[in-house]
């Protein structure tokens, strides 16, 4: 079968390694015709994701379509839904690109969002922070990933340095204990799961993924993500993050594509995020994924790139170079994927050999 993804980034090309794999072909249209899926795909189409016609030529040259990431205008995939086969829909995206649709839309299919206001105005930012106390988080409603567009409002001062725009979020800060998330595939038949990882952040940007123990709370946060999906009419793969709190979780995020957070699959279960979106794709049963051993998965930002060939031929270690060819400032690189090992161990061996320290 001939799978179209659209953006050709990491999460793109660790689809077309999964889809080669079970024998189908693979094209993806990016900008950059060098990009991460140019590794792997059997065709790049080198143009803007938001131009009809180029989503129009990945359509012909494509038995299905799947996308990588979420800023894709909503637009042109109702135009690519309603002419091609694009089995998710573009529902679960439409929702997911704005956070106060997701929040609200969260909160009617029955999960708890942190308490939240719509901010259009510095004067509706200063009512709702004081009714909500501080501290506060502000996020613009749109097009915010990896900590930017956000701010943290620990008093009134700190309210000059936000930046408002033309729609915002303003969210009550939460003393969280962690952070989780869930991954879910769901066919028309069924729907299966990756088992939840507990997530460690760095300067904003997901750290570790950690995936060891089932804690009792995890499977009351299955049954409600799968709940979710279901009322929410949702279809293909879905990454919900949720913030715990003593014996509580609470809503952050989705995201209606493979996830950061589900990286460790790959080695780390029976059966990865990329293959179950693989197999919902191409219509086959959807199977269990079964953690084999303990696992953490360590994203590598640009500033720790040069640290991979320390890892290279280790037992247990499993290096996922992203060949991105300009280095930036904290661009996700490569991730590594370490297997029986646990989260102490991790921290006593290899901690200290990578850039800052974690922080959530």
């Amino acid at each position: 079968m001939r799978i179209g993804i659209i953006g050709g980034g990491q999460l793109g090309m660790m689809i077309a390694e999964a889809a080669k794999m079970q024998g189908h072909t693979t094209i993806a249209l990016d900008p950059n015709p060098n990009c991460s899926c140019s590794y792997v795909c059997d065709e790049i189409i080198a143009g803007d994701f938001n131009n009809l016609n180029n989503l129009k030529q990945l359509g012909e040259k494509s038995d299905v379509l799947t996308y990588e990431f979420e800023n894709i205008e909503a637009k042109n995939l109702d135009y690519i839904v309603k002419n091609y086969n694009l089995p998710s829909g573009i529902m679960p995206l439409y929702i997911s690109q704005n956070r106060i649709r997701e929040k609200e839309n969260a909160k009617l299919c029955g999960l708890t969002p942190v308490p939240f206001y719509k901010i259009t105005n510095y004067n509706e930012l200063k009512e709702y922070a004081i009714k909500l106390g501080l501290p506060v988080i502000y996020k613009t409603t749109t097009l915010g990933y990896d900590g930017h567009g956000q701010y943290l409002i620990k008093d009134l001062n700190d309210l000059a340095n936000v930046k408002l725009g033309s729609e915002g979020i303003l969210e009550k800060y939460l003393d969280f204990d962690y952070e989780c998330s869930i991954i879910m595939v769901r066919s028309h038949n069924e729907i299966e799961s990756l088992p939840i990882s507990i997530n460690r952040h760095k300067h904003g940007i997901l750290d570790l993924s950690i995936v060891d123990q089932e804690l009792p709370i995890f499977n009351k946060i299955k049954e409600a993500s799968y709940n979710f999906m279901i009322k929410s009419n949702f279809y293909g793969i879905l990454t919900i993050e949720y913030f715990v709190k003593d014996d509580k979780f609470y809503f952050n995020e989705m995201a209606p594509r493979p996830h950061n957070s589900g990286h460790y699959s790959i080695e780390g279960t029976t059966y990865s995020q990329y293959e179950m979106l693989v197999d919902f794709l191409t219509n086959k049963p959807l199977k269990k994924s079964i953690l084999k051993s303990p696992t953490i998965m360590k994203n590598i930002l640009s500033e720790d790139y040069d640290k991979l060939p320390l890892f290279k031929n280790k037992e247990n270690i499993y290096i996922h170079d992203y060949h991105k060819l300009e280095l930036k400032k904290r661009r996700k690189m490569a991730h590594i994927t370490f297997t029986n090992l646990t989260l102490n161990k991790y921290l006593e061996q290899y901690n200290n050999l990578f850039e800052g320290e974690n922080n959530e």
